[in-house]
């Protein structure tokens, strides 16, 4: 499949491996795509897996709806859910990156039945990431968002000169130069940014709260990431109830898959 439907929304995305295989579902987070799992897919797939990478909403051509509510955790959730049901996949496996993380481990809280496993990269579980903000340094390490709030000055000062402040901002937090090139790039198109820049909006006035995940969790942080904290990503064992395993690579970023994709393809097929 290249694509599904939901929400009056048309959602791109890669469909690699046996139609029949295990599947997999990998979620980006801002500001990448479906490609921050390029280099993790073949090591999946080489064990049988069928593997899922949609461009999530905001993300996709076609799934860009304009308001900040449209971007709520429960209707990002309710995205996966239908293209598992558009594969066929009573059942899956998730992981995800950043916000994608955020949304795998709702999902995995929410739908138990439908999720065997969840690993997370670079992303606490929202309820630990709540509680790390009054600890330590993540209240600095994410004051970024408040400047998220701001209507359109985001979207034009990130997106200006074909994305060059988003790019350095990339680079500077540890982001190899080639898809930071890449991700700044389809930001500069006028309108492209304003989804992805909602999740952050949209989660400010939410109020679905992510409960306890009671399935099989992999956590993994980077020993040098600039936004997640190491006390964030610790807490959130509170907020499992099953088998849980948190794993820390010292010498990589926030940009896990992109930096390091053969310990991440090693690491998910251990979890799976």
């Amino acid at each position: 499949m290249e694509g599904f439907d939901h929400d009056g929304l048309r959602f791109d995305v890669s469909d690699s491996g046996p139609p029949d295989g295990r599947p997999v579902v990998l979620l980006h987070g801002f500001p990448a795509d479906r490609t921050t799992w390029d280099a993790v897919t073949p090591a999946l797939v080489a064990d049988g897996h069928r593997v899922l990478a949609p461009d999530q909403r905001g993300y996709s051509p076609g799934a860009r709806p304009p308001r900040r509510r449209d971007y709520r955790l429960g209707l990002l959730a309710a995205d996966v859910l239908a293209l598992a049901d558009a594969a066929g996949a009573d059942r899956f496996d998730v992981v995800g990156h950043d916000w994608g993380a955020v949304v795998a481990l709702h999902l995995a809280a929410d739908h138990p039945d439908r999720v065997r496993t969840v690993a997370a990269f670079a992303g606490p579980h929202p309820g630990a990431w709540r509680r790390s903000l009054t600890r330590g340094s993540q209240a600095v390490r994410s004051a970024y968002m408040v400047f998220f709030q701001v209507p359109r000055l985001p979207e034009r000062l990130l997106g200006a000169r074909s994305g060059a402040r988003l790019y350095r901002s990339l680079v500077g937090s540890g982001l190899d130069r080639e898809h930071a090139r890449r991700y700044a790039a389809r930001f500069s198109r006028p309108g492209a940014l304003t989804g992805p820049l909602n999740w952050y909006r949209a989660a400010a006035f939410d109020r679905v709260r992510t409960g306890v995940v009671p399935v099989p969790t992999l956590l993994v942080r980077g020993g040098r990431d600039r936004f997640v904290t190491p006390e964030a990503v610790d807490l959130s064992r509170r907020w499992v109830s099953g088998p849980c395993r948190i794993e820390t690579l010292d010498d990589v970023s926030h940009w896990i898959p992109e930096q390091a994709p053969a310990r991440v393809a090693a690491l998910i097929r251990g979890h799976l």
